[in-house]
């Protein structure tokens, strides 16, 4: 029985929930990641920044291509995702040499998770998960995670997608930068027809304020950030389609100021 829009979880709309629930969905997932030059890209910046092995934690891990590399590696994974498609997936391709180094969750990242504070060393939310989850409210519920289970001086790799990409057409272009302008609840909602014939799927593009002030609002600093074109080429202005961030959990709660090191800028 289909499951009514109010029984959806917190940041889920229909389009989402029938992305997770598609039947083919989860089976095609890793050739049309293993497509795209982010794929490359992002285990890369993981790699760079997760310096060495230690709790990793993957929100929105899909069918688990992050931890299963880390895992291979000798850290300690744990990956989350709201789709049992997509973890009975992940659990099939891990490897025997890693599996018990990986343990899959279950669980909605817009809601409190069932894991014990500041027991990460790492985190990482990629291949845009944060800009599908609905709702500013939500996204912020994921950063709470974050901050809430990260070790302080924590690191956290997030990906997310420009609001003002060149790509996107003039046209959309001018109509989210007057959107954004009048603060406009939905700026940035962009929604596109899905491939699995469910309902259209809205994924949330970010402005590079937007993101600076969400990582702040939550206990984290930023430390380094990359914009990237559609082909993973390093790009700046109009050109940056999406951007690869790394942002560091505060020493303390209270504080406000960024832990060791200079914050790269936007």
């Amino acid at each position: 029985m289909k499951r009514p829009d109010w029984q959806l979880p917190p940041g889920v709309d229909r389009g989402l929930w029938d992305y997770f629930h598609a039947s083919d969905m989860a089976e095609q997932y890793e050739a049309q990641i293993a497509a795209t030059p982010l794929a490359q890209l992002d285990i890369a910046w993981c790699e760079r920044h997760f310096a060495r092995p230690g709790r990793l934690l993957d929100l929105g891990c899909g069918t688990g291509r992050l931890c299963r590399h880390f895992a291979l590696r000798g850290y300690e994974c744990v990956g989350v995702d709201l789709s049992a498609a997509m973890l009975e997936v992940a659990r099939r391709l891990s490897p025997a040499s890693a599996a018990e180094r990986i343990h899959w969750l279950q669980a909605n990242i817009a809601e409190p998770l069932p894991l014990p504070e500041g027991s990460f060393d790492y985190a990482a939310c990629l291949f845009s998960t944060l800009g599908m989850v609905r709702g500013a409210a939500a996204r912020a519920a994921v950063l709470e995670n974050v901050r809430r289970l990260l070790r302080p001086g924590g690191t956290f790799v997030l990906h997310a997608h420009h609001r003002f990409y060149r790509g996107l057409g003039l046209r959309r272009m001018a109509l989210q930068l007057l959107l954004s302008l009048v603060r406009y609840p939905a700026a940035g909602d962009l929604t596109m027809p899905q491939a699995y014939a469910g309902a259209p799927l809205t994924l949330h593009h970010f402005t590079a304020w937007e993101l600076h002030r969400l990582l702040q609002d939550h206990g984290l600093a930023l430390a380094e950030v990359l914009g990237f074109d559609a082909t993973g080429q390093p790009a700046l202005g109009w050109n940056i389609y999406g951007w690869l961030i790394v942002a560091r959990r505060f020493l303390h709660a209270e504080s406000d100021s960024t832990p060791s090191g200079t914050a790269s800028r936007f």
